[in-house]
């Protein structure tokens, strides 16, 4: 029996609620399909709430109010995604309950749970039934109910947690897109993944070692959504050191009408922001009014829930690895050049054309504001030129201009054949930005590109049918074809290279590409257009077999 919660306690059962959705993320991952269908919640909270543990493992909170402001603070900033921001509002209401407590019994411990869903739903626009909100709503309840009937805080954790679970079977039917996926809501599971290892820390159990391989029994079927279940693309979260006193009520009111899926969590400091919307740079500037722009993530959906439904691994910002900072030796030099791209080859290849840094993204993943500031700020120049290589991850680099130092140019590259191109138009010897600037714009612009890729299950892409096992080819972003047999793929995309009079030709095959394979779809396109100069050069790249540059 525990009846009385304490800041060692506390801290121990975060940690263990930390390693349960850690373990469980891919499961949580595969049920999410609302708000929209793109696979990240169980990522989103395990790697909020991870955020914490790190504070928490930095200190010994010596009260349980010190405790739990630690995990609050560190959520705060820590938030990712709209389930990341929730998760984080349920724990800062509860640290707002349990300031000024030394330790708490079981009806304090309820009134906090209580005040933390007050927080969550405070804090969301439009709040929706059947989600998170839902099931921590009622297992609050629950758990003020047992407070009244037990002095066993471990019995009442128990309680609230049976009465979230009852009300999560029952999300399936309160929300329709859930129903149609024939799931349960995503968060709410992962709200209650973490009560069960904060439950199993309360009993004495062991720290669970990290093991992030999960076989969910349900997993919900992405492909009978569509990306209209998605009303903005991008999701889009920041953190602003706010103005003291003044109200942020006004940007609250513009963000709604502007987005959907809103979510403002606030401490004395600062707030963080989380919104869905098609003009992320627009939320940025607005929301500067208020004070000090800090950092800020942008993510595409549409990309993510298209990943989903192809049965492809949906990568994030958060799957890039961490970069060592290093500071500059030497002083800074005019000009450096930054590169987006995924693939070991396509990096090594950008290096060789003169940039000075690449970051990893661009095929299933799309790297955030603050991941491209990072590299940029890594880079040892004065100006440095940002080539996104995807059109969803322009606005994001674009986002980087005012948040450095530095002078940031970002060249509109949509696909990594026209950064390729831009940097082999760069005069490095070139006194001038502008310059710079119009040579690689302009270059850009005589680029063609086309893509192979397959579908891991039947789909529907650009309003066709897509069956399990086909190769599909892309050209200039839109469906070209689509084919069991990627040969033939291949040569309709030389027919369609010989007619548009290609005279340079390079085919950059991915990580499941052999290279006899590959010098097989060059004689292709050498036979169809004779005359061209065609290259074949391993790019590494996942996802796609071949990314083709046709100029």
């Amino acid at each position: 029996m525990n009846e009385q919660l304490t800041g060692a306690l506390f801290k121990q059962m975060v940690l263990h609620g930390a390693a349960a959705i850690t373990n469980q993320k891919q499961a949580i991952n595969d049920l999410n399909v609302f708000p929209v269908p793109d696979g990240d919640t169980g990522t989103n909270m395990s790697m909020t709430i991870n955020t914490a543990v790190a504070e928490l493992k930095k200190s010994d909170p010596q009260s349980l109010e010190q405790a739990a402001a630690i995990t609050a603070s560190a959520l705060l900033r820590g938030a990712r995604g709209n389930s990341g921001v929730i998760l984080s509002l349920l724990f800062r209401g509860l640290s707002k309950s349990l300031k000024g407590m030394e330790t708490a019994d079981s009806a304090a411990f309820a009134n906090a749970m209580q005040e933390g869903v007050a927080s969550a739903y405070n804090a969301v626009m439009k709040p929706a039934e059947g989600t998170v909100l839902t099931v921590s709503r009622l297992a609050a309840k629950r758990a003020c109910e047992a407070a009244a009937e037990t002095r066993d805080i471990e019995k009442v954790l128990e309680e609230a947690i049976a009465e979230g679970y009852a009300t999560l079977d029952q999300t399936i039917e309160m929300n329709p897109v859930l129903k149609k996926a024939g799931v349960v809501d995503a968060g709410g599971k992962g709200y209650l993944i973490v009560l069960e290892g904060m439950l199993a820390a309360m009993r004495g159990e062991p720290l669970p070692e990290i093991n992030e391989e999960s076989h969910p029994q349900e997993k919900a079927d992405f492909a009978a959504l569509s990306d209209e279940e998605i009303t903005f693309t991008f999701d889009t979260v920041f953190i602003v050191r706010r103005i003291p006193g003044k109200s942020i009520e006004p940007l609250r009111a513009y963000l709604g009408s502007i987005g959907d899926s809103l979510v403002i969590g606030e401490d004395d400091d600062a707030f963080k922001v989380h919104v869905h919307t098609d003009i992320p740079g627009a939320a940025l500037t607005e929301s500067q009014k208020y004070g000090t722009l800090e950092l800020a993530k942008i993510e595409n959906m549409r990309t993510q829930y298209e990943d989903m439904a192809a049965g492809r691994k949906t990568q994030s910002v958060d799957d890039l690895e961490a970069e060592k900072q290093s500071a500059p030796a030497d002083p800074p030099k005019d000009f450096g050049f930054l590169a987006v791209c995924a693939g070991d080859g396509l990096a090594a290849l950008f290096k060789d054309l003169g940039a000075d840094g690449v970051v990893s993204g661009g095929q299933t993943m799309n790297p955030s504001t603050e991941s491209i500031l990072k590299e940029i700020e890594r880079i040892n120049a004065k100006t440095v030129f940002v080539l996104p290589n995807n059109g969803n991850i322009i606005m994001a680099a674009q986002q980087c201009v005012g948040l450095t130092s530095k002078e940031v140019v970002v060249i509109p590259t949509k696909t990594v054949p026209q950064g390729i191109t831009a940097m082999m138009n760069v005069d490095f010897d070139a006194g001038d930005a502008q310059e710079i600037t119009d040579a690689m714009a302009g270059a850009i612009g005589a680029v063609t590109t086309a893509q192979i890729t397959y579908a891991a299950r039947n789909s529907d892409f650009d309003g066709f049918a897509i069956s399990e096992g086909d190769y599909l080819a892309l050209e200039e972003g839109k469906l070209f074809g689509t084919d069991k047999d990627i040969t033939a793929l291949l040569g309709k995309l030389a027919e369609d290279a010989a007619s548009r009079d290609a005279s340079f030709i390079s085919l950059f095959f991915g990580e499941d590409v052999s290279e006899e394979d590959a010098s097989v779809a060059a004689d292709i396109f050498q036979k169809a257009c004779p005359e061209a100069e065609v290259s074949v050069l391993s790019g590494g790249q996942p996802v796609y077999y071949y990314i083709i540059s046709m100029e």
